[in-house]
């Protein structure tokens, strides 16, 4: 096999494919990768599952000796890239192959605090029904007053 070198693409003879695949940088970008190398922004890369596991079934049928390294070099990625992979998928983290959620772990919500908003609802809920019954028996007190009708008298101590 003999190898080409240009300022835009890095091919391999005998290989097919492998020229879409060499300028976009093989991992679905959609940036372009001038001599072989990223963009220089210093931009890390990002690879989707999808395309992880592309690249591990790829690496698996590989028989011949330096099939990988082609694939490495087509794919623009180094061999601690697959060995990561490979291991996180041999302990079955389906995590390693996800995304990881950024920022601060939330802690599960203490039994007690829920208990104690759902208390606080609660006295909420009865203070406002004891205003609206206190406010009708002011009303009935006064319409009692303006019709001139006499309120029984209380018996007993409260």
């Amino acid at each position: 096999m003999s190898e080409t070198l240009d300022s835009r693409k890095f091919t391999v003879e005998g290989e097919q494919g492998c020229e879409d695949e060499c300028i976009t940088g093989g991992h679905g970008s959609g940036k372009d990768i001038e001599g072989g190398r990223g963009g220089g922004e210093g931009d890390r890369r990002r690879f989707t599952v999808e395309y992880k596991v592309k690249v591990l079934k790829e690496a698996d049928v590989c028989q011949k000796p330096g099939e990988v390294g082609a694939l490495l070099r087509r794919e623009g990625l180094y061999r601690s890239h697959v060995s990561v992979w490979r291991a996180a998928r041999d302990r079955g983290e389906i995590a390693g192959l996800t995304p990881k959620k950024r920022g601060p772990k939330r802690a599960p919500p203490d039994p007690r605090e829920t208990q104690l908003v759902a208390l606080a609802r609660e006295t909420q809920r009865w203070k406002a029904r004891a205003e609206r019954a206190e406010a009708l028996v002011d009303i009935q007190k006064k319409v009692s007053m303006l019709l001139g009708i006499a309120r029984p008298a209380r018996t007993g101590a409260r």
